[in-house]
């Protein structure tokens, strides 16, 4: 997986659909989700580790966009 786009996908393959409209929350949930299909042993280890970096990849960028603004949750 390169893009989070690629992990919605993969997620999808597992009846995943997230879009609540924060992107924040979108992504929480997505790594939520990730971790729930590998503690119940659907997804191996590379493709967790792969998707679980890039969701908190763009967690991390929308935070520190998030603080650069100043806004406050």
């Amino acid at each position: 997986m390169k893009t989070l786009y690629d992990v919605q996908q993969f997620l999808k393959k597992y009846g995943t659909i997230i879009y609540i409209g924060d992107r924040i929350a979108d992504l929480g949930l997505m790594e939520e989700e990730l971790k729930e299909l590998f503690r119940a042993q659907l997804i191996d280890t590379k493709e967790y580790q792969s998707a679980i970096g890039l969701v908190r990849s763009h967690l991390a960028k929308e935070l520190d966009l998030k603080e650069s603004r100043g806004e406050n949750e």
